[in-house]
């Protein structure tokens, strides 16, 4: 990738910090994550995985290289900038829930991109609404820190096995997954059902449980299952019911599910009504429409300042502005385009040479067993995971 400029944070996680960034030559937008080099391994895991992916509905991989900061090397994972932030962030945006068309369209294209890495043979072990970023009309699956590769069966297509090292939120865990057996496909449309709650309701599959151990225990050993929101159509209601199975072999793997009357619909009307929806919470996606980089941080120095005034006054908005008498405005009366929750959180696995190709809340670490039964549970409570508890066991050959 031709030179770029490192803007201001947008997310920190435990082991690496993610950034806007900007190429000098087309002002594009794109995120960076970034850690030492020394301590990179597992953000070089979550390379190797991304840059072998090439799908529409998984955040895109734009390269990696190693740059010199404060006297510190830094590796640098390059992803595209998805400017609508999180699906969480677009849940708040809209007064804690969304409507069944919304729902409708984001839980096919999280489908898409589910059965898109299950046929790769890729579990991504951590889906809710903090790892899908959005923009107007389409969604993404991000943060494949977690993400760990399994193996099928010979001669049976739905069978998997991965490494006994379980990750993850515990409140979106699977029973199975609670009770550190395994962490396969079927984990994946579990959690696909807890966010689909999410985005109809503004709150997590289980909104009385605040313990994640306390949690685990009922999601592992009680016959409870998340409730299900009543104001989802009945083909809403069935086809989470088809997610939130407790048996792993009752549920719908993600082809199915693309079959299922909720998502077989023609969307192309619920795409508009979408785009519609999200008009006007839409965010700059480049250095031409926006005051760019409305920062979470203050600048860490003023060159970084300057080369920003410098952009905005240039910028055709500012132009016309300046015809009309008005003012810059990326530090004065621009639109507020953030938030306070991060859009990206930061997970990472593992070491693989780097290739190039076509969401933080408090954290909880496991090393004992929660149960008797798991042996290796490492847990996320909300955003992060301490890179520590990802095994190289899970590595990246798929």
């Amino acid at each position: 990738m031709e030179h770029w400029t490192r803007g201001p944070t947008i997310g920190r996680g435990s082991t690496a910090t993610v950034s806007l960034a900007t190429t000098a030559l087309s002002g594009e937008l794109f995120a960076v994550k970034s850690t030492e080099l020394s301590c990179s391994s597992f953000l070089q895991k979550e390379q190797c995985f991304l840059s072998k992916l090439s799908c529409p509905n998984i955040v895109k991989f734009l390269g990696c290289n190693v740059s010199t900061e404060n006297n510190r090397p830094m590796y640098n994972l390059l992803m595209e900038y998805v400017p609508g932030g999180t699906l969480f962030d677009t849940i708040r945006r809209h007064g804690g829930r969304l409507e069944e068309p919304a729902i409708q369209l984001y839980t096919h294209q999280i489908v898409q991109g589910l059965e898109y890495l299950h046929v790769n043979g890729l579990v991504h072990c951590d889906i809710k609404s903090q790892n899908i970023l959005v923009d107007e009309e389409c969604a993404k699956i991000a943060d494949l820190g977690c993400a760990k590769s399994v193996q099928r069966v010979a001669g049976d297509e739905d069978s998997a096995t991965a490494s006994t090292i379980i990750s993850g939120t515990p409140v979106f865990m699977a029973p199975e997954v609670a009770r550190g057996e395994e962490q396969g496909f079927e984990a994946d449309i579990w959690a696909l059902g807890c966010t689909i709650i999410e985005m109809a309701t503004g709150d997590g599959p289980w909104p009385e449980l605040n313990d994640p151990v306390s949690a685990l225990y009922r999601i592992g050993f009680s016959p409870d299952l998340p409730e299900i929101p009543t104001r989802l159509s009945n083909k809403g209601k069935d086809f989470l019911n088809k997610c939130l199975r407790r048996d792993p072999r009752e549920r719908w793997t993600a082809k199915q599910l693309l079959e299922h009357p909720f998502l077989e619909e023609s969307l192309g009307s619920k795409t508009e009504q979408v785009k519609e929806f999200n008009f006007t919470m839409r965010s700059p996606i480049s250095v031409l429409d926006q005051g760019i980089w409305d920062s979470h941080e203050a600048f860490e120095n003023p060159k970084e300042q300057s080369v920003v005034e410098s952009v905005c006054l240039n910028s055709p908005l500012e132009r016309i502005k300046r015809l009309i008498g008005g003012t810059c405005s990326a530090f004065s009366n621009a639109p507020n385009w953030e938030f306070e929750e991060n859009w990206s959180t930061v997970r990472s696995n593992g070491i693989e040479e780097s290739q190039n190709s076509g969401t933080s809340n408090n954290v909880i670490s496991v090393d004992e067993p929660v149960a008797a039964t798991s042996p290796n549970v490492a847990l996320t409570y909300h955003e992060e995971l301490d890179s520590s508890l990802c095994d190289e066991d899970d590595g990246c050959n798929f």
